[in-house]
Formats: C-alpha cells, structure tokens, sequence
C-alpha cells in the first residue's frame, strides 16, 4: 500500500511537472508570436531604415513618417503592445524569454517616452535631414542586391523625401538653439553627399529609364535640402530658444527603460565622480613616471601632439590590426569567429558633427553583404591649420590603439560577430547601450591589464607604452566626463559652455573635441552608459571570479557574455551569476 501511495505521489508530481513546463511552454510561444508581431507591425513599420540595416530589405522601398498622424498612430500601437506584453505573466517564463520580454518592454516604454515626452520630432531639426540622408545611405553602402535594385528602392525613397523635410517645417516648434545650428552644421555635408557621394555609388545601374528617374528624385532631394537649410537659417533659428534639457524625472525613466538601470541619480554621479578621479590620478600618475619635471597639462599637450598627419589617419587605424588580432589570440581574450577584417574608410557626412569614429556592422539578417565599416572623421577641409592640429590631437598615439580597440578588436566589431550566436531573435535585435558600448569601453582597459602595449606587445619601447596607457586613460576620461556633463547638462545644473570647459578641464581634452561632445550631450543625455557599462562588466567578471575561484577562465567569462546578445547587464548577471544581485 505505501509503495503504491509513493507511486502515486511520485506520478502526481511528475503531471504537475509536465504540466508546468506545457504552461511555461505556452506562455513563451505566446511571447514569441507577441514579440514578432511587434516587430513586423510596428518596430519596423514605423522605422523602415532599420528594417534594412538589419537585413530587412521589404522595408527598402519606405521611409520614415514623421506626420502628426503617423505620429500618433505609432503611440496607438505602442500602447498596444505594451498591453500585450505586459499581460504575458513573467513568472511563468523561462530564464530566457524572461528576459526577452522585459527587453521588449523596456523598448517599447522608451520609444513612447520619445515621442510623448521628449518629442525629438517637435525639437531636432537635424533628425529630419539626416534621417534623409541616413535613409539613402543604407541602399548604398552594402551591395546586398543588384545596382538597379538598389536604385529603384532609392529613387522610391527619394521620391518621399521632400515630404518628409515639409513634415520638420509642420512639426518643428521652438526648437533648442543648439538642435537648429547642428542641423545647419550638418546640412551642406549632407547636400554634398547627395550631390556626388550618392549618384557615384550607383553609376554601374544600368537601366536607362531608372538612371533618368532616379536624376529627377535626387534634384528634388537636393533642391528641398537647401531650401531646407535656407528655412532653418532665415526662419526656424531665430525661433529656436527651446529647451534641450529632459529633465530628471524623465532622464530616471529613460535609463530604467533603455539600461535596466534605477540607481538614484544623485547616487549615480557619485560613482561617475569617483571614477573620475580615479583615472585622473592614474593619469598623473603616468605623466609623472613620463615627464618628471612637468605638469600633467604640458604631458597631455605633448601626447597629442604625437599623432599621424591627417591623409594618413585611416592607414594608421588599418595598421594597428594585425598585432591586435594576435595578441588576442596569443593570449586567449576571447574567441574570433572570422578571419574577415572590417574596412576602414571615412564617416558618412551626415554623421560627421556628433562622432570622430564609430563601427557599423551589417544587419542581423543581412544575408548577401557580410561588410563592416570602421567609419573615421578626418578633420573638415574648411578648418584651419591651428583648427586641424587641435583636432588631431583627438588621434595621438594613444587614443589611436585604445579606438582601435573600442570599435574593432575586441570592441565592436568582435561583438558583432558574436551576434549570430544570440539565443532569440528579440537579442539579435534589441540590446542596451551600457552592454554594447559598455563592452567596447572595457575592452580598451582590459587590453592593457592584460599586457598589450607593453614593450613588444604594441609599443616599441617603454615610453610608448606609457602613452598608450594615457591615451587609455585620456578616452576613459573623456566618457567619465560624458557620465557627469549628461546628467548635469538634463538636470539643469550645468550650462552648455559650463559643459565644454568640463571636458577640457576635468576629462582632458582639447576644445575642438570638448564642443563636439557638449553637441552630442544635447541630444543623447544617457551617454554616460560607456562608463556605466564597464563598471558593471568589470563587477560582473569580479563576482563570477569569487564565485568560480581557480576555474575562472577570462576568455570563457568574455564567450559566455558575448553569447548573450546586448542585453542590459542585469539581464546577462541573472544567465551567468543566477541571481539578481546588484549590478554596481
């Protein structure tokens, strides 16, 4: 009788085990099918341009809607969705889709946020503009289909293109001062681009009648870009006294939608303030083991000095992978999984106001052009000598290495070719900036922890190797500056002139690179997630150490994190640690 009871029980338990996991089963079937009807319905079909970066390429022949209808009808379907979502019970999913839907979520709960409260469609002039020239750029850059193919998408884009520029003059109201003049900053480089960068791209089409349409678009699109430019500069900036800042409640949300992240704020520049200071006393620290008898000031001045003339800027890039790629290997950093090297070339000139490098990768999706740009800014011809000399002082011999690292070997470009390996398709999609561009930034320190740059290992000799270390040391204070300035910049406990002295001051860069951050600063608030992001992939490898002991391997703890995806850090600490603990 006991004996058929424990069977009894044992069978019962088996059921309710059965039937948990069929439950849990459901419940995730239920989410994938939400999460791609997101996607096809409403992700891409409001935002077509990322439809085909990702690989996408139903979505070539559209462009971006930026009228008030539109408008609204994406915040309907937000709304929606996030209803959909939410009714999914989190409890009943397993680890993964867990995440997934919280990944979801938070996409979603952002993208509202912009469009109801920050409102860059009311404020940014630039986002039409460029948006524009974005659009046209990514039919070009990539041959994942024929010249005329391509075209056609073009030309069918270019055609909704002067609409989109009447939309900014309907929506655009009082816009920040700064937002007006970077979009004027902007704009002759993006009728350049239209004007030659655009049609030399497509010069091997073939088809007659599509080459003469496509003559017609593109007039049209550069004819509506200076009259464009000609409203911003006679009508729109003399109105333009809006407000950039978003606030601090809204600044809150925007990190806990994006990151993940709900540290206090006044919490958060403490720990941005201490790093700060950290890297400055290791910087000093160097420049007085490098130059005794000088202050660090006069050492950083000579150290930018030491850079390449500008014409040979993307060879010196180019050059530095080889000794990245062995060491990497040599040393077992992280496993490559393509011998495929990205081609460096010079950025896009629509990106060229707000970023002096960057790395663009192919889609997730894309399945005929595999190409990866490592995208460089060269000084802007209308620059003066002086001008030109302060600018490459961004590119010292330091700094060179340490962006090399960030966006190629192992930053960026090593990432994205981990991609394919992520476990959904929401992962191979959606991510967070403090694991992305947290990630590169680590790499850029955990390099040189781990011995690249010493003497015969990237540097000649033990002086490079100091300068290698402060051109390290120089980028993590530029972005322990961006963690600091956005939150104070948003809070309205910091100016934008006040902004450019901090960088120079306190993040020890030069003025030409200090106004192009304070630029950026305006419009992408959260840039502190460079800094945010390393500090917590260096407390997750701390804590994954504690907890393995001697079977802590570095190379599997940078597999195991790359597998994820780009999630937000919380999210990858619950798949290698098992737990919720802090992630700062």
């Amino acid at each position: 009788m006991k004996k058929l009871v424990a069977m009894f029980a044992i069978g019962a338990c088996m059921s309710a085990t059965v039937a948990a996991h069929a439950e849990k089963e459901s419940w995730k079937q239920q989410f994938q099918r939400v999460s791609d009807e997101y996607f096809d319905q409403v992700y891409f079909h409001y935002q077509p341009t990322s439809g085909t970066s990702v690989g996408y390429h139903q979505y070539d022949p559209q462009l971006e809607d930026f009228s008030r209808s539109n408008i609204d009808a994406a915040v309907a379907s937000l709304k929606s969705f996030e209803a959909r979502v939410d009714a999914i019970p989190s409890a009943s999913l397993d680890e993964t889709t867990r995440g997934d839907r919280a990944i979801v979520l938070g996409n979603i709960r952002s993208w509202l946020l912009t469009l109801q409260t920050i409102r860059p469609w009311e404020k940014n002039p630039d986002m039409y503009s460029s948006t524009a020239a974005n659009a046209a750029f990514t039919l070009m850059e990539r041959k994942f289909a024929t010249p005329d193919e391509r075209l056609r998408s073009l030309v069918a884009r270019e055609k909704q293109m002067p609409r989109l520029l009447n939309e900014a003059r309907a929506n655009l109201k009082n816009p920040p001062h700064i937002y007006t003049e970077i979009a004027i900053e902007q704009l002759p480089g993006i009728v350049s681009f239209f004007q030659h960068d655009v049609p030399l791209a497509f010069a091997d089409a073939q088809d007659p009648a599509l080459k003469a349409e496509f003559a017609q678009t593109n007039a049209a699109v550069i004819a509506s870009l200076n009259s464009y430019l000609a409203w911003l500069k006679s009508d729109l900036l003399a109105k333009s006294s809006g407000d950039y800042r978003i606030g601090a409640d809204t600044f809150a949300k925007k990190l806990q939608y994006d990151e993940m992240v709900d540290i206090p704020l006044d919490r958060l520049l403490q720990i941005g303030w201490a790093d700060l200071h950290r890297n400055q006393q290791h910087f000093q620290q160097i420049a007085h083991a490098l130059e005794p008898g000088k202050q660090p000031s006069a050492v950083l001045e000579e150290l930018g000095k030491d850079h390449p003339a500008p014409d040979q800027l993307l060879n010196s890039f180019r050059s530095t992978f080889n000794g990245l790629v062995a060491f990497i290997r040599s040393r077992n950093i992280v496993t490559i999984p393509s011998d495929v090297r990205p081609i460096v070339e010079e950025t896009p000139p629509f990106m060229r106001a707000t970023t002096f490098a960057s790395m663009d990768t192919p889609g997730p999706f894309e399945m005929h052009a595999k190409e990866a740009y490592f995208n460089v800014t060269l000084p802007d011809p209308s620059m003066t000598p002086a001008q030109v000399e302060g600018y490459m002082h961004s590119f010292n011999v330091g700094t060179v290495i340490s962006t090399a690292v960030h966006e190629a070997y192992p930053g960026h470009y090593v990432q994205f070719l981990w991609v394919p390996r992520a476990p959904t398709r929401v992962r191979k999609l959606l991510g967070a900036n403090t694991n992305v561009e947290g990630w590169a930034h680590y790499c850029e320190q955990m390099m040189l922890d781990e011995g690249y740059g010493q003497p015969g290992q990237g540097a000649k000799d033990e002086r490079e190797s100091k300068l290698l270390r402060l051109g390290q040391l120089q980028d993590a204070l530029l972005r322990n500056a961006r963690f600091i300035v956005g939150i104070e910049m948003h809070t309205g406990k910091m100016s934008f002139d006040q902004a450019v002295e901090f960088f120079q001051k306190e993040g020890y860069q030069s003025k030409e690179t200090a106004m192009v951050e304070a630029k950026r600063g305006t419009s992408d608030p959260t840039y502190l997630y460079y800094t945010l992001g390393k500090l917590e992939i260096l407390k997750l490898r701390e804590d994954l150490k504690k907890k393995q002991g001697a079977a802590f391997s570095l190379e599997q703890f940078h597999n195991q994190f790359l597998s994820q995806g780009f999630p937000p850090i919380k999210i990858v600490r619950q798949a290698m640690l098992g737990d919720d603990s802090p992630t700062l």
